[in-house]
């Protein structure tokens, strides 16, 4: 039975990838990517069922997880020599040359170390990438059709988008699951490739600049991640991740050497998971098509960062690297945090503040106590939830009314009535209480109390996202309801939204028995102790306590009354803004008699700060202070 569940979440796709690659039939792609997201979302939950486990599949597999390391590494090798880029070009021969080193004269009987391991942690990393991810590829049915009717194609490249979307799936269900660190890497690059392929899915110049730009920043992050094992074969002398972790006291006591590995695997994580100074090959992602967006930025790719380095966190406990690293994602959770306030696209909104909460991640790994850890992992399912949510709003929204400013959603329930519904409950669940995003965030910042400079940087970065969060909310509700239009949409893009949205409340509301029956073992199985107790529903710690269910009853009541009382405000009892002057409306557009008696239109706007909060100003010295804090990492943490 547990071959059969590892079957169907990692293999499965990719032979599943390989046949809608040489499908055209476009019906016969549509069941099929229905039939696959129901086998992973079925198969997931068996799995987190099941419990924990290690497996070891036929030796034949190591050969071919060996070759495919190849394979992916001289095809973004062929990539870096036709687009003349030198950096992809050495990272990826370095890491050829180190592959061959550690697979054939290092690395003795492959076969000896168990290829998948998996306790709650792993498994609500499947269960998120196979939930969420599957829902994210049904979405795309009905988006890519629109998407291409809009680029006018003569020749469809569906079969190419969801050959890398599937095969994305099964990469990252393997990466979660692996316990032979060679097997991590191949499903590591993989990854790499796949977002490559994906973010250049358009062939524009600015799709392909940003693959680009992508593909090196993370084949950065790939070769640190392949020097790491060359260290940690020398110094531990096992890639087997479930004995590594084992032995995570011992390490953390003994310090020294084993922290280079450890950084090295902590900086491919922060890459992967576009962290300062590598953020803008993230938020070059936007120019994608929706579903990638999506993908990348909630349940694969930048997952697949922060689950590396709350995974090893046990191992690098109490040392000088921990207390860098939680510095280090409290500076970028605040700045990016403050990019993202000075945002009105809603894509690079949603961007920065995917960097942001990856950022928030980091930093409770780096805080290392079990409330941290606690934070760290809740973060990690509701991030998850929301976030794809909100980028599917957004992706539907733009082919609606052709933008993704939110100054343009302005009065959007008129003609999107339930997207706006649907948009508005994904901003909330990111920023009021009782939601999961909230609750984690509590227990972030009261576990940094410890340590005064993370702590206020966390504060002043949770109230950051208020601002942005609030802005968008307020500018979706700010208009009168009245009677909308019909709103329609094709099902595969209304489901998964409307299913999101189903989950985003639910989970949350039951977080106290989440928080019991998946989060709380894997703190006790690696710290020994668990920070919070679950008494009547609430979450309760030394410190404080976190209600959720009355909350949940006074929420639902005044979020039921609001729209009801909404709904009665017609037209005419909506006063029109005044200004000085004679006021006038024309074409039903108020303003005022200006000068040589021309009409002047009104406009509204939110202040989004620039000369503050502007890029132009801020990214600069985010990329050198987070840069400087690398550095020190390496030097004052690794030695």
């Amino acid at each position: 039975m547990l071959d059969t569940l590892v079957f169907a979440t990692v293999l499965l796709p990719f032979l599943v990838a390989a046949v809608l690659l040489v499908l055209r039939q476009q019906n016969v792609r549509k069941v099929i990517l229905v039939a696959t997201a129901g086998v992973l979302i079925l198969a997931s939950l068996a799995m987190l069922r099941g419990g924990a486990f290690i497996l070891s599949p036929a030796p034949l597999y190591d050969s071919l997880v060996t070759l495919g390391d190849f394979v992916i590494l001289l095809v973004v090798l062929c990539v870096g020599l036709k687009r003349k880029n030198q950096i992809i070009i050495w990272l990826t021969a370095a890491q050829i040359l180190g592959l061959i080193w550690l697979d054939f004269f290092m690395v003795e009987g492959h076969g000896t170390t168990p290829a998948f391991f998996a306790d709650d942690l792993s498994l609500i990393m499947v269960c998120i990438v196979s939930i969420v991810g599957s829902l994210i590829a049904v979405y795309g049915i009905g988006y890519m059709k629109e998407h291409e009717e809009h680029l006018h194609l003569a020749k469809s490249k569906q079969p190419r988008f969801f050959f890398f979307i599937v095969l994305f799936l099964g990469a990252m269900n393997g990466l979660v699951l692996a316990n032979n660190l060679l097997w991590m890497y191949f499903f590591w690059e993989c990854t790499t490739l796949c977002s490559f392929m994906l973010i250049g899915h358009d062939d524009t110049e600015i799709a392909r600049k940003n693959a680009e730009r992508a593909l090196w920043m993370n084949v950065l992050g790939g070769a640190a991640f392949l020097f790491a094992l060359i260290v940690l074969q020398k110094v531990a002398g096992t890639l087997s991740l479930a004995d590594i972790l084992a032995r995570g006291p011992e390490f953390a006591v003994a310090g020294g050497a084993i922290l280079i590995p450890m950084f090295l695997l902590v900086f491919a994580g922060m890459t992967k998971a576009a962290q300062a100074p590598f953020q803008s090959w993230l938020t070059g992602a936007m120019v994608a098509p929706t579903p990638v967006s999506a993908l990348l930025h909630s349940s694969t790719m930048v997952k697949a960062g922060v689950y590396l380095i709350v995974r090893l966190a046990p191992i690098y406990a109490g040392t000088y690297l921990s207390n860098f690293i939680a510095l280090f994602g409290a500076f970028v959770f605040l700045a990016t945090a403050a990019l993202a306030a000075g945002q009105s696209n809603g894509k690079k909104v949603l961007a920065y503040s995917t960097i942001s909460n990856l950022a928030l991640i980091i930093a409770c790994a780096g805080i290392n106590t079990p409330a941290a850890i606690t934070a760290a992992i809740l973060l990690i399912i509701f991030h998850a939830i929301s976030k794809a949510l909100l980028f599917l709003c957004v992706g539907a929204i733009e082919q609606k009314i052709g933008s993704r400013d939110i100054e343009d959603m302005r009065g959007l329930y008129a003609r999107m009535p339930r997207t706006t519904i649907i948009t508005i409950i994904g901003v909330l669940t990111m920023m009021l209480p009782p939601f999961g995003m909230l609750m984690a965030k509590w227990m972030a910042i009261e576990s940094a109390q410890g340590q005064f400079l993370v702590m206020i940087m966390l504060a002043l970065g949770s109230g950051l996202t208020v601002l942005f969060w609030c802005r968008w909310a307020g500018i979706l509700l700010i208009s009168p309801f009245g009677k909308p239009q019909p709103e329609t949409q094709d099902c595969s893009v209304r489901l998964p939204l409307v299913i999101l949205a189903a989950m985003a409340v639910l989970v949350s509301l039951v977080s106290p028995f989440v928080y019991n029956g998946l989060v709380a073992p894997v703190v006790a199985m690696y710290y020994k102790a668990t920070a919070y107790a679950v008494s009547y529903g609430n979450l309760e710690s030394a410190s404080g306590v976190f209600i959720v269910y009355p909350l949940f009853i006074l929420l639902g009541l005044g979020f039921y009354y609001a729209v009801k009382q909404s709904r009665k405000v017609t037209a005419a009892q909506v006063s029109a803004p005044y200004m000085c002057g004679e006021q006038e409306t024309v074409d039903g557009k108020p303003g005022f008699l200006g000068p040589l008696g021309q009409h002047v239109a009104a406009a509204s706007g939110s202040y989004y700060l620039e000369q503050f909060f502007g890029e132009a100003v801020l990214t600069k010295w985010i990329n050198v202070v987070a840069m400087a804090v690398l550095v020190i990492m390496l030097f004052g943490g690794a030695l």
